[in-house]
């Protein structure tokens, strides 16, 4: 179950492997603060998945107020009609309406599900599938699993939260904003100096006086894809809807390879996965509650690669495989490039040709329009970037 931001994300996730993608509205979803569908697009969206055969759900699963519950006595109606595969919502309210409009219902990771009584309550009122608290273990989320049969979710990849889920008031106290409805700015990622009563600075890392305490490292389940599908979890979620297109393209790529190894019956991880997995925004990995209590604090980003943004497409050629790109920064034969758009998703791959009026050439420069082969279709307007290793 892969994320999705925008069209492009969205094409990203299909053209790699996802069974499901699962979005936000404006004003209805726990990321306010980054891009969203507008209603205008909702449709079209179900029908691209659709038409992939992936089905889409979308995200109410912010706190309701009344005022909130009466604006989805209007959606419902409407998500109902573009035959949404289900809503991801945490309110009680919001159920009665979901099921009042026969959408298929999904409860949030920030209903805090963590105990069989909580879900078996919720399949007597129709719930269709349930999206277990991150800070449960493996065990429990297989004992879980053995009393009941609504299905189950876990999020196996992506941002972990420092505090329990649905619980955080950093932000409500910093900055007088709402992550529960949507509007977390992400204190816990910051830097923090600690203080002892009597204010001297207690340093508890090394020599840094600035620390990342708060900021818990990214989950990555990859290499326990066995496992995850042995307790009998019904789905596999990718955090990341603020996350972009080369982002939702990678992440979803390793776990349909994964996954389709393990179904295969000669499962055998691929160290692959976690270098590519590596190559696109991370904190660095950690296994959350799954094994341990997690204890490791992480900086902002830790990918061992950027992207440079280095030219767009002009044209795209069919007959040949080729796309003519204007370039304002230099590109090498051989430099691992990514192409994303809105219906391009985001094509990952390595430049292996270059040409300049029939001519090959071995770099590219600033301001030159140049041919490259591409692997699948690309559109005019989409955007170039190269890959560069961290220094």
């Amino acid at each position: 179950m892969a994320p999705s931001r925008d069209f492009a994300s969205l094409n990203a996730a299909l053209s790699n492997g996802a069974d499901s993608v699962y979005i936000g509205i404006d004003g209805y979803n726990m990321r306010a603060n980054v891009a969203n569908f507008k209603m205008d697009d909702i449709k079209n969206a179900v029908n691209l998945c659709h038409d992939h055969g992936v089905k889409l759900y979308v995200c109410t699963n912010t706190i309701m107020k009344d005022s909130d519950i009466e604006s989805l006595n209007e959606l419902f109606p409407i998500l109902n009609s573009y035959k949404v595969d289900a809503v991801i919502l945490s309110d009680l309210g919001a159920l009665k309406i979901a099921k009042e409009n026969s959408i298929d219902v999904h409860m949030s990771v920030q209903s805090n599900l963590s105990n069989s009584e909580s879900l078996n309550f919720l399949k007597e009122y129709g719930v269709k599938r349930a999206v277990l608290s991150r800070e449960l273990s493996l065990e429990e989320i297989k004992n879980i699993k053995s009393k009941t049969n609504l299905e189950i979710e876990v999020f196996v990849h992506g941002a972990m939260c420092m505090a329990v889920s649905g619980r955080c008031f950093l932000s409500s106290y910093f900055y007088d904003k709402n992550a529960n409805c949507g509007e977390c700015l992400q204190p816990c990622r910051s830097e923090w100096k600690l203080l002892s009563k009597d204010s001297k600075e207690v340093i508890i890392e090394g020599n840094e006086k600035l620390t990342h305490f708060f900021s818990p490292k990214d989950l990555c389940m990859i290499e326990h894809t066995p496992e995850l599908i042995g307790a009998g979890i019904d789905a596999f979620k990718i955090e990341g809807r603020a996350r972009p297109a080369d982002y939702v393209a990678t992440v979803t790529k390793v776990y349909r390879e994964a996954i389709d190894k393990y179904e295969t019956g000669n499962w055998e991880f691929n160290e692959r996965w976690v270098d590519d997995l590596k190559k696109v925004f991370n904190r660095g990995f950690d296994t959350g509650f799954y094994f341990k209590k997690p204890y490791k604090t992480s900086k902002y980003n830790e990918a061992t690669y950027i992207k440079k943004d280095i030219g767009t497409v002009c044209n795209y050629y069919k007959d040949v495989s080729a796309a003519e790109i204007r370039f304002w920064d230099s590109l090498k034969v051989g430099d691992e490039i990514i192409i994303q758009g809105t219906t391009t998703g985001s094509l990952i791959q390595k430049n292996v040709s270059m040409q300049i009026d029939g001519k090959n050439i071995e770099k590219a420069e600033k301001g030159q329009n140049v041919g490259i082969l591409v692997k699948n279709k690309v559109r005019p307007n989409d955007v170039v970037y190269k890959r560069i290793l961290r220094k």
